[in-house]
């Protein structure tokens, strides 16, 4: 990414250039990109290709102001991040599904990001509802954040345990990873019935009292404290309105949930 390219994925999430690559730099960065780009599955259902390579990820948030799901988010972020001089780490990790069963191998993509005043982090803009702040990479007692209770646990193998508030979330393995290690994860993700983005339509952002959260014809808004306000759409046109208005996400036609998916749940978010 060159200069102008940065400027422009600053200005999408509404953030200053950092005067360096700190530790309170990339809480910063952190918070405002997880307030601009929303976690989406759209592509999913709009029969697009997602393509894992940095050009292409961060055209899809600048230029298409489009979100995406974690491949997209934090590899895009990661682009970011190391042309502002961020030492980054992509990090492949298994998620937690029913029941406490692991998903596929490169079910996730998380970032470690080491900072120039010796900073150790796990940074995640690609999980939806998870950490508003970059957590302690190194840190395995509890570490507060507006969003709940975290811990990051060593399992006897080496690989990290990600909890949030006592639930496990993922299990990520430190062995450094390249963007294109990822493409059967999201190739799976994309096509499988037996995945999740499959079966359900997501789109949903952090707001600055709470989340705003489409789930097919459902729009959500849920309160810091919690509270709940559920409006079903009942038109296309309603529903396009939504994804312009809520998250800034122009679209020629509704999304759709595969007809090859009969059970499809359109409340689903479980978020990778």
């Amino acid at each position: 990414m060159d200069s102008e390219q940065i400027d422009a994925y600053l200005r999408r999430i509404g953030a200053g250039r950092p005067t360096a690559p700190t530790g309170p730099a990339l809480h910063d960065l952190h918070v405002a990109h997880l307030r601009s780009v929303p976690f989406e599955n759209l592509s999913v259902h709009l029969g697009e290709d997602i393509e894992l390579t940095d050009k292409a990820l961060v055209s899809k948030v600048v230029k298409a102001r489009r979100g995406g799901f974690c491949y997209e988010l934090n590899g895009a972020f990661a682009a970011l991040l190391t042309a502002l001089g961020f030492d980054v780490t992509l990090l492949q990790a298994r998620v937690y599904g029913d029941e406490e069963v692991l998903g596929i191998p490169y079910d996730h993509l998380a970032l470690r990001v080491r900072t120039e005043d010796g900073g150790d982090w796990l940074a995640d803009v690609g999980f939806g509802a998870h950490s508003l702040l970059p957590l302690a990479f190194g840190d395995r007692g509890e570490q507060a954040d507006p969003a709940g209770t975290f811990r990051i646990t060593q399992t006897p193998e080496g690989d990290l345990e990600v909890a949030q508030d006592g639930k496990r979330q993922y299990l990520a393995e430190p062995r450094p990873r390249a963007l294109a290690d990822f493409r059967g994860g999201a190739w799976y993700h994309r096509t499988s019935p037996d995945s999740h983005f499959t079966r359900s339509l997501v789109c949903s952002l952090l707001t600055d009292d709470g989340r705003v959260t489409l789930s097919g014809r459902t729009l959500t808004t849920t309160a810091a404290d919690g509270e709940r306000q559920t409006t079903e759409l009942a038109t296309e046109a309603e529903v396009l309105a939504a994804y312009e208005q809520y998250f800034g996400i122009v679209l020629e036609r509704e999304p759709q949930v595969r007809d090859t998916n009969p059970s499809a749940r359109g409340d689903e978010f479980r978020a990778v």
